[in-house]
């Protein structure tokens, strides 16, 4: 049962940002101090991803994991069904959004409001520097050539003695 009456929990409900929240903090303060530089809430790609590293083509999304269905997220009891079916919404626009970015060549990483907890946050901020980090490399990668690599001296050259 809600410890909190229907008008005090729909205010708490009301309260709840969708910008700048704590999690996307974490993840802009460690990107900023590591030099990388970033806009946040991007209108013109789809999904409006919360950080957008244009330089490294990467979108990052930040979920808090009630609102986004993640893991073993505790329904609440009263009008299940309404927020049983939001969420299930929530879940098919994430996925039509990061599709959509694929599409367009966008790397794409959802960052969990559960994988920022302090044990777990450092290894996640690596993760997130390590995609960066790939993704930048593959934008210049050469693709592989069919032949073998040119030799500094090919072994089929002959050399004349008397020059």
């Amino acid at each position: 049962m809600d410890t909190f009456s229907s008008n005090k929990r729909s205010a708490i409900m009301a309260a709840i940002r969708s910008k700048d929240t704590k999690p996307e903090l974490i993840v802009r303060r460690y990107l900023w101090k590591r030099g990388y530089r970033y806009r946040k809430n991007v209108r013109g790609l789809p999904g409006t991803p919360d950080i957008v590293l244009r330089k490294y083509r990467v979108a990052i999304f930040v979920h808090g994991c009630f609102w986004h269905g993640h893991g073993d997220t505790k329904m609440p009891s009263t009008n299940s069904e309404f927020w049983r079916d939001k969420i299930n919404r929530n879940k098919e626009r994430d996925n039509r959004a990061k599709q959509r970015l694929k599409e367009v060549g966008w790397n794409v990483m959802t960052v969990w409001e559960c994988q920022l907890r302090p044990a777990k946050r450092d290894a996640t901020l690596l993760e997130i520097e390590s995609l960066l980090n790939r993704s930048y490399l593959s934008q210049y990668r050469r693709p592989e050539a069919e032949e073998d690599y040119a030799m500094a001296a090919e072994p089929t050259m002959t050399y004349d003695k008397d020059i």
